[in-house]
């Protein structure tokens, strides 16, 4: 039943709407009449019932409340927070929060006497709240939207308050024995607490790779890794270094009582109903505490396609020519950071038709693929890379992915299955591909075993894209673009080199990242020169020869097209 007050507004609102000509007296009387029996708002009735204009009837309340207008069409639905008010809230009483201006929220509504959803908001969020006033039809429209979203909304909808529930430890990898004190951390340290929560929300909202927290004698600070660069974002008190370490090792189930040797574990941030993230944490004790390293591991976040990770068409062509062989090893090899896995998995996407048998065996598994048999290493328990793959061979596989080729074991195991009808993908850490040949050999592979396994080696970068909104041309001289590998005919075709500036849509004058890849086939003089035992050194001269560009090359053909600068170049490929 309807308040005095808000029998008072309808009132209001029904002769301002026959005012305005958009209703007659009678229908405005029978209309704020018959709102005490329906079950919905006067402002619905009128526009999905009546059919009357919904602009016309946020226009009159306006006047009649002295509310602005506002152009819900301005907003991207999939930006906006809830605010800690739940999906039933909105869906019942159709009322939107939009946004927040210190401790007042405000809220889109489309009949301003509805004040039981106002309350309602105020409740659910603690905070003044103002409406905002929006047409009925927009209203709706951008309702189903962010309902629609709310599966997949982003981790700045969700409370502070709300965010410590949504961490789930790792029961099946942890030590009981490890708890011990953990809840005496969690009461006492409730600010704490909360301002690790919020480190970890505010570094998955800014899309970083890595948290550093990193404690020295006199300050204490943390770093996100964004776009392959370390930043400072935080400074907190230096004596809080043992309960920020203590609270990040109560999450992660490790033991919160040593502080002497190093320790890994990991932390599950479960974002909706339907995607997780974990977070990979390692501990090393320094000379001033203990620093600690979370590595986010962001399944969710999308699997690119192999058109989308910044190929050649020349590089394309190789890739997937290679991955549609029946047997043989594809290698990818580049630093820890530089996108192996992701480039892997781009390659198994096209692979993964219910005709295959895939199987990956990872430390740990980081992107989840429905149709692939994903193991997750622990070799704590015994289940090592070469473990795994043994017991692979003995399930039927048709392609086998390898996480990182470690030791010979590993190698040898590796190299028999793509030498007898499997097709094998695997990583490496070296710096470039001829590198990689050499590295194999060195681990104790025979020149043949290797000659004859290896299809395609492939090394990476991730290099950071310029802002398309602020790049700015850069005046070189022609003789430095030549020392720096550019050639006559580029610079004389109207050779542009662009440079990072930077504004309000970017950090530094970048924003995303973008592959840079040598892509070399193993030819069959390549392999005539392999089992010679030859150097990296005249591998690569090799492949020169063969026109395989190497990663600086591939790197100045991205800043000819503008997409990175000359200085991203230097950082990522040269000493």
């Amino acid at each position: 039943m309807a308040t005095p007050s808000t029998r008072l507004s309808l009132i209001g609102l029904a002769k301002r709407l026959a005012k305005e000509g958009v209703l007659d007296e009678t229908e405005a009387a029978h209309a704020s009449e018959a709102e005490a029996v329906r079950d919905v708002s006067l402002v619905a009735y009128l526009v999905e019932t009546a059919g009357l204009d919904a602009a016309q009837i946020a226009l009159c309340a306006s006047t009649e409340f002295g509310l602005p207008v506002f152009d819900l069409e301005a907003l991207d639905a999939e930006l906006l927070s809830m605010h800690g008010v739940s999906e039933q809230i909105i869906r019942k009483y159709r009322a939107l929060p939009l946004f927040r201006r210190g401790n007042r929220l405000f809220a889109a509504v489309s009949d301003p006497t509805d004040y039981r959803a106002l309350d309602e908001i105020k409740f659910g969020s603690g905070l003044s709240t103002e409406a905002v006033l929006v047409p009925h039809d927009k209203l709706s429209a951008m309702l189903a939207k962010v309902l629609a979203n709310s599966e997949n909304q982003p981790l700045d909808a969700i409370n502070d308050a709300d965010l410590d529930a949504l961490l789930v430890q790792e029961q099946e990898d942890s030590d009981p024995s490890t708890d011990t004190n953990s809840s005496n951390i969690d009461v006492d340290d409730a600010p704490v607490v909360r301002y690790v929560n919020k480190l970890l929300l505010d570094a998955i909202n800014k899309g970083a790779s890595d948290l550093h927290f990193e404690p020295y004698e006199k300050r204490y600070r943390v770093r996100y890794r964004v776009d392959g660069i370390l930043r400072e974002m935080a400074a907190p008190p230096p004596g809080l270094a043992n309960r920020l370490a203590a609270r990040v090792k109560v999450l992660a189930r490790l033991d919160i009582a040593e502080r002497r040797i190093p320790q890994d574990g990991r932390i599950k941030l479960k974002v909706s109903r339907n995607r997780a993230v974990d977070l990979r944490v390692s501990t090393c004790p320094t000379l001033y505490g203990e620093k600690i390293v979370m590595r986010v591991l962001d399944g969710g976040s999308g699997l690119l396609t192999v058109d989308q990770l910044g190929f050649t068409d020349a590089q394309k062509e190789l890739f997937e020519h290679n991955l549609q062989k029946p047997y043989g090893m594809v290698l990818i090899t580049g630093p820890t950071g530089s996108g192996k896995t992701m480039t892997l998995y781009a390659g198994l996407k096209e692979l993964n038709e219910p005709g295959i048998n895939i199987s990956t065996a990872e430390d740990p598994v980081e992107i989840v693929m429905e149709g692939v048999n994903q193991v997750n290493v622990n070799v704590k328990a015994g289940l090592t890379f070469a473990a795994a793959l043994r017991s692979f061979l003995r399930q039927d596989p048709d392609v086998i992915l390898i996480g990182e080729i470690r030791d010979l074991e590993t190698a040898e195991i590796a190299v028999k299955a793509a030498q007898t009808g499997h097709m094998v993908l695997a990583t490496l850490h070296t710096n470039d591909a001829p590198q990689s040949i050499t590295r194999l050999m060195n681990m104790g592979v025979p020149s043949y075993n290797v000659a004859a396994a290896l299809n395609l080696i492939m090394a990476q970068r991730l290099a950071r894209r310029l802002c398309k909104h602020c790049k700015q041309p850069q005046d070189i001289p022609r003789q430095t673009l030549l020392r720096e590998g550019f050639t006559e005919e580029e610079i004389d075709a109207g050779l542009t080199v662009y440079d990072a500036v930077g504004c309000d849509h970017c950090t530094g004058g970048y924003k995303g990242r973008v592959g840079i890849y040598q892509v070399m086939p193993i030819s069959d003089d390549m392999r005539k020169i392999i089992m010679h035992e030859v150097s990296d050194i005249e591998i690569a001269a090799q492949a020169k020869r063969e026109g395989i560009a190497d990663l600086v090359r591939a790197g100045l053909d991205k800043v000819r097209e503008g997409i990175t600068s000359l200085g991203e170049i230097h950082r990522i490929t040269k000493d």
